[in-house]
């Protein structure tokens, strides 16, 4: 599927699966070899991942990039000193980022999920801008509660909340914004099944 500026729309669900193949690699590979296996492991599956989302839509969404980057460099530094703290770490920053990103962007007048969700969501201004603090104050909330998990639990535990916690944390709270965004959308939005 082509959009209007030439470029290929991705399927949902492979989009998905590629999001979260690099997460389930890491998991599994945690669970049978180890920390340092897992951390070389999530960040070959992390290019390879961004690399089909390249080649199928000849662009690479931010957020996964951001991400992509950040595994590189923590993983490359967790092996390299044979420290895990530094692949701990990485969501803390990530999530850090994004928040940073997202109100500093309001801060000047932008709303900066409107780009990467306008193509899904119609909302008015008020809307995008609550809706762009709801989500930084949210990744600060996940930055801290990482922070915790992983100084207060063994790695295998934080691997696991990594995988299996944080997706649902971000699923739940992305269905508790849908009163808002209904709240905030332009006249004349109908939806299906009204």
């Amino acid at each position: 599927m082509t959009n209007s500026g030439g470029r290929r729309d991705m399927n949902p669900w492979a989009k998905m699966a590629l999001e979260m193949g690099p997460l389930i690699v890491f998991f599994v590979v945690n669970g049978r070899l180890g920390i340092f296996w897992a951390t070389g492991s999530f960040m070959a599956a992390m290019a390879l991942s961004l690399a089909v989302m390249f080649a199928a839509t000849r662009k690479i969404p931010p957020m996964p990039l951001i991400t992509a980057i950040f595994v590189a460099l923590f993983g490359g530094l967790t092996l390299w000193l044979q420290d895990e703290t530094f692949i701990k770490i990485k969501p803390t920053l990530v999530y850090c980022l994004f928040a940073a990103i997202l109100g500093l962007g309001l801060m000047f007048g932008r709303t900066f999920l409107k780009p990467l969700l306008g193509a899904m969501l119609a909302l008015t201004n008020e809307g995008w801008r609550l809706l762009t603090w709801r989500w930084a104050g949210f990744f600060l909330v996940l930055a801290l509660l990482n922070e915790i998990v992983w100084r207060n639990v063994s790695t295998d535990v934080w691997v696991s909340f990594k995988v299996f916690g944080f997706l649902p944390l971000t699923l739940a709270f992305a269905m508790a914004q849908i009163p808002l965004i209904r709240r905030h959308e332009p006249p004349g939005v109908e939806h299906s099944g009204n």
